[in-house]
């Protein structure tokens, strides 16, 4: 089977298991396949420029403020510190980016487009519009912008009053033995 068949085949599983079997699953599922298909579109398009998704995240937000720290743009990326080095190794052997820093403060290490790094910009930007204007055939754009906007607004809201735990917070609230009953003599 070639490789558009199997793309063929998994859509129209996916398509069916929402329209047929989970018709009123769970929101977070139906935005999941779609982030997924998404990504999935744009990662194709990316990949005939040599850019990984991961490197694409970064480069979207140089590409808006240049001269970040690590840190800095590790946060705006919503991934962990080593995360954003290994990406960041990666894409300084590419020629996107450089690293070195600044000042006295031998710690913070800013990260600075470079010219070719720069340049991707003009060239993939174009392919992220064309998946989200194929996403959205038949959609009204406005519309759906609104409701995802009130999705993260509510969701941002309800999360203002509590705290995520920690991975390793985690594991230990698992790690816990639970309470046995005791033998009755």
């Amino acid at each position: 089977m070639s490789r558009t068949r199997n793309t063929e085949a998994a859509t129209e599983t996916i398509l069916r298991h929402w329209r047929e079997a989970v018709p009123n699953d769970r929101l977070a599922h139906l935005v999941k396949d779609a982030t997924r298909a998404l990504v999935r579109g744009l990662s194709m398009r990316l990949a005939e420029h040599g850019v990984s998704f991961g490197h694409w995240s970064f480069l979207r937000i140089l590409w808006e403020g240049d001269g970040l720290t690590q840190r800095e743009l590790s946060e705006q990326a919503g991934v962990m510190e080593p995360t954003t080095f290994s990406a960041l190794k990666a894409m300084e052997r590419l020629g996107l980016v450089a690293r070195r820093r600044v000042g006295n403060d031998r710690k913070k290490v800013y990260v600075f487009l470079t010219p070719k790094g720069r340049l991707l910009k003009s060239r993939l930007v174009p392919l992220a519009e064309d998946v989200n204007a194929i996403a959205m055939r038949g959609v009204k754009a406005a519309d759906t912008r609104a409701v995802l906007l009130a999705l993260i607004e509510n969701l941002a809201r309800d999360e203002q009053d509590k705290r995520m735990p920690s991975t390793r917070e985690l594991a230990r609230l698992g790690a816990r033995p639970k309470s046995r009953p005791r033998k009755s003599a």
